[in-house]
């Protein structure tokens, strides 16, 4: 029901295809971060054709391009910290996109509990230098899976599958190596950001929600 936003999908599909299969070890270099944030980048064009509220889509599409400086930092080790602070960026924009009603309250302490037992067996694991880096980032990440999940639908799907994706990336970055850490990172953040996108053709501020 929306052509021209259903045509940004297919090039998502293609270039996460792409990026998921270019599996093997290869030194960091920019052709290698163009490919990763691809699939993002198609998700901020399919958000510019999906009729929806401009303020809503806009705050989202911030998110998304926040991402994609963040996908591009984490391509070297030594912009990792940069990176973490775009992804911190793209959450603020979630944050005042997914808004605060319904409050549910509870769905917070859920996450924050989450947040500190995950952080609690990650930080001996960590440099000092990074220790305080991530131990600010997880609460704002939790805080959007709380806004995530109050919101329901395809969002509360998405903000789950951004939480286990950060936390298979923190693991297998300094805990140890997981097998297929990095399939897995990359195929539930993709899947996250889809989803929380797609959200918008059901949103309560787009026209087709309102007319259903």
């Amino acid at each position: 029901q929306h052509p021209r936003a259903g045509r940004w999908l297919s090039p998502f599909l293609l270039t996460c295809s792409v990026s998921l299969l270019w599996t093997p070890e290869l030194q960091p270099s920019w052709p290698a971060a163009l490919l990763k944030c691809l699939p993002v980048v198609c998700l901020v064009l399919f958000l510019g054709a999906v009729p929806t509220t401009w303020v809503h889509t806009s705050l989202l599409q911030g998110a998304l391009l926040c991402s994609v400086v963040g996908d591009a930092c984490l391509v070297w080790p030594e912009t990792f910290l940069h990176g973490m602070a775009a992804f911190a960026a793209a959450h603020l924009f979630y944050l005042r996109a997914f808004g605060l009603f319904p409050l549910r309250p509870s769905l917070l302490l859920l996450a924050l509990l989450a947040a500190a037992t995950y952080l609690s067996l990650l930080l001996p694991h960590l440099e000092p230098a990074m220790a305080g880096p991530v131990a600010a980032y997880a609460p704002l990440l939790a805080a959007v899976l709380w806004r995530g999940l109050a919101r329901g639908g395809s969002t509360s799907h998405g903000v789950l599958l951004f939480a286990v994706s950060d936390a298979v990336l923190a693991w297998d970055a300094f805990v140890w190596p997981l097998p297929h850490g990095r399939l897995v990172t990359m195929t539930t953040y993709y899947a996250a950001q889809a989803l929380i996108a797609l959200s918008v053709l059901r949103s309560p501020e787009s026209p087709r929600a309102r007319a259903a």
